[in-house]
């Protein structure tokens, strides 16, 4: 297992693994989350359709879409739920810009096999140390309190 504070990874591209690579960042979370957002802008109805990359279904599962409350537009909401990598919001003013974000957990050939324990005991040898020190509030409250005392 790598272990690190952040980074990115790379796949087979789920629609032409073959021929092409899929890179993301990785984002912190237990469930080798994937986000998107954006902005888009709503037509003359108050509406917009937004559309996700092509592979977003192929890579992706457990969805879930958001778009912020506004309190200008208290009438927003996801109009239609992911479907052929697109979904529509709704109940807004012509014109205006709207942020949205949607997750997915990845559900590529890797990341089913490879599933992370979110949590485990540290060995009789790694007990007491620490694998980011420098960054530990811990240790530098108790390094504080040492000085203190």
């Amino acid at each position: 297992m790598l272990t690190k504070g952040g980074g990115s990874f790379k796949i087979d591209h789920p629609l032409d693994p073959e021929n092409k690579y899929l890179l993301h960042s990785f984002v912190e979370s237990p469930d080798m989350k994937n986000i998107y957002d954006g902005l888009v802008s709503l037509d003359n109805n108050g509406e917009a359709i937004v559309e996700l990359p092509e592979w977003f279904g192929a890579l992706n599962r457990d969805f879930v879409t958001s778009s912020p409350p506004w309190r200008s537009m208290p009438g927003l909401y996801i109009a239609e739920e992911i479907a052929n990598n697109r979904f529509r919001i709704s109940g807004g003013m012509a014109g205006m810009k709207v942020s949205w974000q949607v997750t997915g957990i990845r559900q590529d050939a890797w990341a089913n096999k490879n599933r992370i324990r979110v949590e485990e005991n540290k060995s009789e040898k790694e007990r007491g140390h620490f694998l980011h020190p420098e960054a530990s509030v811990r240790l530098k409250s108790a390094a504080l309190n040492c000085e203190s005392t």
